[in-house]
């Protein structure tokens, strides 16, 4: 019998003191409209956005498969998360189309992974290290493929 793998995300405890929630704009934009649509009629109160999910696991082990075959890392992250649309903020399918490196959250930021032609994960620019960053301001901590950068 196979053991079920962990999901690549978690859930993050949005109850606890100092979360921010991004709170606002959903709804409050759209029920004031002079033509009232099914949406704002019946439709529900609650936002498109989804809180509360960290997908911190999800950058780390595409990290981790870094010149292993695209079809099959895709193929298990998918089964491992929610929704696909997450992979693809870190993952390009071609070399150009995202930067050298993003920023995923308040203060994390990760390489830019691209699928080169022989079908196999890359970074985009393996050169950069987190020892040559410095961060945008002293008050948060931050961190580059999961190493603290910027802070003494």
């Amino acid at each position: 019998m196979q053991k079920q793998k962990k999901p690549l995300f978690r859930k993050v405890n949005t109850k606890t003191h100092h979360v921010r929630h991004e709170y606002g704009g959903d709804f409050k934009h759209v029920r004031h409209k002079k033509r009232d649509t099914v949406q704002t009629v019946k439709g529900s109160m609650s936002g498109k956005k989804e809180r509360g999910l960290d997908y911190t696991p999800l950058f780390k082990f595409l990290l981790s498969k870094v010149g292993q075959d695209w079809g099959m890392v895709f193929k298990e992250a998918v089964a491992r998360l929610d929704k696909q649309e997450p992979i693809f903020w870190m993952v390009s399918q071609e070399e150009g189309d995202l930067p050298d490196m993003v920023r995923l959250g308040e203060s994390s930021y990760y390489s830019a992974l691209y699928v080169d032609i022989n079908n196999e994960l890359q970074i985009i620019n393996p050169n950069i290290k987190a020892e040559g960053l410095t961060p945008y301001c002293t008050c948060c901590t931050h961190t580059f493929n999961g190493k603290v950068f910027g802070t003494k």
